[in-house]
This record gives C-alpha cells, sequence and structure tokens, in this order.
C-alpha cells in the first residue's frame, strides 16, 4: 500500500539523521474522533493510530502520525477502511512541565472499500487525498519518560476563499473565536479533530 510504504520511508529517514539533529524520540498510541464536513451530515468518527515525535530544538518537533479504521455494512457485503497519515511541524513558544504548541502540515487520506462475499474480497478501490492541517494543543509530562497529549487540528484547510469559513466547515467543533479568526484569514476546511494519547520518551 501507498501510505505505509511513505509512513516506513519517512520514519527510515529520520531515524538515521544525526543524533545531533534529533535530541529525543517520543513514540505511543494515540485515539482521534474526527468530524468530517458537517455539510455531509456524518457523525464524528473515532480511530485508533500512533505517533512518532522527534524533538528537533528546544522549541520544534515533528510529528509523523497514522491512524486506522474499519467498518462494516449490516449486511456484511461492504467494508470500509480509513488509514490517514500526517506528517506536522510542532512549535512550543514555552517548553514546561505543561508544553503548549501549534502545528501544521501535510496528510494523506486513504479509504478502501471492499465488496466482500462472507470472508471473500471480490473488489476493491481505493481512494487518496491530499490536504493541509493546522491546530493547537498541550503536552503534559508524566516524569522524564512519559507524556500526555492531546490537541485539536482543522483539516483539509484552504486560504483565500470568498465564502466565509463557517460556510465551509467551521464550528465542526464549538471552540470560541476560533471561527472569527478563520473568517479573519479567509480561511476554511471540511472538517476538524480532536486528537489525543501518550508517548513514551526515548
Amino acid at each position: 500500500m501507498y501510505i505505509p510504504r511513505l509512513a516506513a520511508a519517512a520514519v527510515a529517514g529520520l531515524l538515521v539523521m544525526p543524533a545531533a539533529a534529533v535530541a529525543q524520540v517520543s513514540v505511543g498510541p494515540r485515539m482521534s474522533f474526527v468530524r468530517p464536513d458537517p455539510a455531509l451530515g456524518k457523525e464524528t468518527d473515532r480511530y485508533t493510530g500512533a505517533a512518532l515525535r522527534l524533538k528537533t530544538s528546544p522549541r520544534t518537533s515533528i510529528e509523523l502520525a497514522m491512524d486506522w479504521r474499519s467498518t462494516t455494512s449490516d449486511d456484511a457485503t461492504v467494508r470500509i477502511r480509513d488509514y490517514p497519515f500526517q506528517g506536522s511541524l510542532m512549535v512550543y513558544p514555552v517548553r514546561g512541565a505543561l508544553a503548549p504548541y501549534a502545528l501544521g502540515g501535510v496528510g494523506w487520506y486513504s479509504q478502501r472499500m471492499e465488496a466482500m462475499a462472507g470472508a471473500e474480497v471480490l473488489s476493491q478501490q481505493t481512494v487518496r487525498r491530499m490536504g493541509y492541517h493546522g491546530g493547537f494543543g498541550g503536552e503534559l509530562k508524566m516524569g522524564k519518560r512519559a507524556s500526555l497529549f492531546a490537541d485539536y487540528r482543522y483539516t483539509f484547510l484552504r486560504f483565500g476563499d470568498d465564502e466565509p469559513a463557517a460556510a465551509n466547515g467551521a464550528g465542526a467543533f464549538a471552540m470560541p473565536g476560533v471561527g472569527s479568526l478563520l473568517e479573519y484569514f479567509r480561511m476554511s476546511h471540511e472538517g476538524s479533530m480532536w486528537t489525543g494519547g501518550i508517548v513514551i520518551n526515548f
């Protein structure tokens, strides 16, 4: 599959970087609650996945994250598998026991639809999209070896739209003042997500 190969190549490339370039590596499980574009009328979806974070300087980190979700129709004839992959740059204004951060990056979102007959796959089709995301969050240290994190991200960001951001999915989750900020910068998006998890520091 294209996305797993891409993720593996990215991880391998980062792991062979000089030690001076990567001061700390953190990895662990995460859970995401994804709200698609409200115009589609879809409910929030839950994904499970993992995140790899690499501290590249006292104020920045790189995150590679991949999630997964599988659903089957009530009559067991269609199975849908989603596996989004995101790469993000994280910027920390301050570092401490509780460290807020802003993030931005690009994601590749793949969805595979399979026609089923019992356990046999009759046919399949994969659709892939690329989109930018941005958001903010915080990281809470639990000693030297682990950290809890949670963040909020807008997905499939666009800039310079003539329509107000609220007409393009803003407010998928109520965030005071954020809708006005999006309109000020003429940003719009097609969805949003809450993400939380724990990483072990090495």
